[in-house]
């Protein structure tokens, strides 16, 4: 494998030489869902021959192909992604999980999934692209919590190019979890019974929400625990060591949500795992500064624009391998 450096070097004298690309083209693509179809959209650059083929994993919640979500998430970063990686010869399909949006039908609940079933679309997703573009397998990006999801792909080996880690904990969910708890002051009334509950959850009991304070129960609503008791399990780590083909860990510097400790964790796992510190870069891949309130200002302005650095060294990496 070429250096990411140099494949980065190669990728500015392409661009370059390029100039302007001719509009990516728009699909509609589906693939087979438990219950229902699995919907997406694929973009393909135009006037690339067998380009690569991304599979891009959204993060927690119910977030959607475009990486928007309901909860006040609305800057298209995942659509941003997909459309910067076309203008530089990457195809990319964006998704949306069982159970939500367009994908609504494929699961009758959407909180009754795990890690494993999310794992599970993911080759269903691999095995469609590859009937659809041609390619001989599929490089899976994982955003966030998508980044476990991809991971855990990887016990299974068949139809994946890689994996590209954005944003993506290095260590056990309910490690985060506690972090993220305590970093915010505002918590400091509920943090006894949101750490307890925490603990219980990774020990594999569900938590009684009876008396608890209405501000955590939509983290710790009973329709969420079994999802929680399962992600609590996964190492994200120990799924990096085992895994033996290309991985690219991708990290900025202000993100508020996953730390510098994660990607050092991930990195560390095995050698050969390339690494990107993006800086000043926040969770939602955008450029944002440290403060709290400024950081998390961007998650819902859909006029900012993806950051810079973020889409060579992805593009770089899938083709230099």
């Amino acid at each position: 494998m070429r250096s990411l450096s140099a494949a980065l070097a190669a990728l500015a004298v392409v661009l370059s030489a390029s100039g302007s690309c001719a509009a990516p083209v728009e699909t509609f693509v589906e693939a087979p869902g438990p219950l229902g179809a699995l919907k997406g959209t694929l973009l393909t650059p135009q006037g690339v021959a067998s380009p690569p083929v991304v599979l891009i994993i959204p993060g927690s919640g119910p977030t959607d192909r475009d990486g928007d979500n309901i909860l006040g998430v609305k800057g298209a970063t995942y659509r941003r992604l997909a459309e910067a990686l076309a203008a530089r010869g990457v195809a990319t399909a964006r998704i949306d999980k069982r159970g939500t949006f367009a994908s609504g039908a494929a699961i009758a609940d959407p909180n009754h999934v795990t890690i494993a079933g999310y794992a599970a679309d993911a080759h269903a997703w691999a095995e469609s692209l590859k009937r659809t573009t041609g390619a001989r397998c599929v490089w899976l990006l994982g955003h966030s919590e998508g980044a476990l999801v991809a991971m855990a792909a990887t016990r299974n080996p068949t139809d994946i190019c890689g994996v590209v880690l954005v944003a993506g904990p290095g260590r056990r969910l309910s490690v985060v979890l506690r972090q993220q708890l305590k970093a915010n002051p505002a918590n400091a009334p509920l943090l006894d019974q949101a750490l307890g509950a925490v603990d219980k959850l990774e020990a594999g009991q569900h938590v009684d929400v009876t008396g608890m304070n209405p501000a955590l129960i939509p983290l710790f609503r009973p329709a969420v625990q079994d999802f929680l008791i399962d992600v609590f399990t996964y190492d994200p780590a120990a799924l990096v060591k085992a895994y033996a083909g290309p991985v690219l860990v991708m990290q900025g510097t202000t993100d508020l949500q996953v730390s510098l400790e994660d990607a050092a964790r991930l990195v560390g796992a095995r050698p050969g795992v390339a690494f990107v510190k993006l800086e000043g870069v926040n969770h939602v891949l955008k450029a944002a500064p440290a403060d709290r309130a400024a950081n998390f200002a961007t998650y819902a302005d859909p006029s900012l624009p993806l950051a810079e650095g973020v889409a060579d060294p992805i593009a770089a990496f899938v083709k230099s391998n």
